[in-house]
């Protein structure tokens, strides 16, 4: 069977193999005490005499935000943003709750991608994420986690395969669900600084200007570029160009 074929079968019985059964009891928050389900997609190449079994492993690529309308439209839910944003460009409708959070599934190239959003309130994202990822088995390295950075300009994309929580609370909430590892890939959003004075929670949970929504948007486009190229090409010299182009966006030459 050709790679297309193989892979558009697969991904048309995602709905089917990909989940757990709704009814299943929940499992714990540690990853070695977890029920596991391995998620594999296998597609055959035709060569000279046989075909050779290819198999990918599947991302799971979580955006951190807050649930509810009050929260919409946020810095702290451009995470949210971008996990809506690669689901309107795969074609992923995200409609199924699992493990505190809003999932879907669906596929970037041949590789199965798992969208999440988790619902547990941006401190608690752990209590969602941590699950999922020992649940379906997915290594550290396939754990993309999508959020807003205070230390990048409004706008700025950076794209790391590891890191710290840098007092972010809801990052932080996942090292400690991932057995305090912190070797997962991440794309930081940056939303800039609070001006003056202004309380860091009132600037988080406020809504961006006209200016700077417009510098998002563009982000959330972009973003959506580089989330593809990881998938398909991992860390490549298409992620550096990628980050060092997003650095010097905003600098008047």
């Amino acid at each position: 069977m050709a790679l297309a074929v193989a892979v558009a079968v697969a991904a048309s019985s995602l709905s089917t193999s990909f989940l757990p059964s709704l009814a299943s009891p929940s499992p714990t928050n540690h990853l070695s005490n977890r029920r596991v389900s391995s998620l594999r997609i296998s597609a055959s190449v035709p060569g000279p005499n046989e075909s050779v079994k290819v198999q990918y492993t599947p991302w799971l690529i979580a955006g951190l935000g807050n649930p509810g309308n009050k929260y919409h439209g946020t810095r702290h839910n451009v995470g949210f943003e971008m996990i809506d944003s690669i689901s309107q460009a795969q074609g992923i409708a995200m409609n199924t709750i699992q493990s505190k959070s809003l999932i879907g599934i669906g596929s970037i190239g041949e590789v199965p991608i798992l969208l999440v959003k988790p619902q547990s309130y941006m401190n608690y994202s752990g209590e969602a994420v941590g699950p999922l990822a020992a649940y379906y088995q997915i290594p550290l390295r396939h754990i993309l986690l999508v959020y807003d950075e205070m230390n990048l300009p409004n706008g700025v994309l950076k794209v790391q395969p590891k890191g710290g929580h840098g007092h972010h609370n809801g990052v932080k909430s996942v090292i400690e669900h991932l057995d305090n590892c912190r070797n997962f890939p991440r794309l930081c959003i940056g939303i800039g600084n609070p001006p003056g004075t202004m309380d860091m929670r009132a600037f988080l949970l406020q809504k961006f200007s006209s200016e700077e929504r417009r510098q998002i948007d563009s982000a959330l486009v972009q973003g959506v570029e580089a989330v593809r190229t990881l998938v398909l090409r991992g860390f490549s010299q298409g992620i550096d160009r990628f980050n060092l182009v997003q650095k010097y966006k905003y600098h008047n030459v």
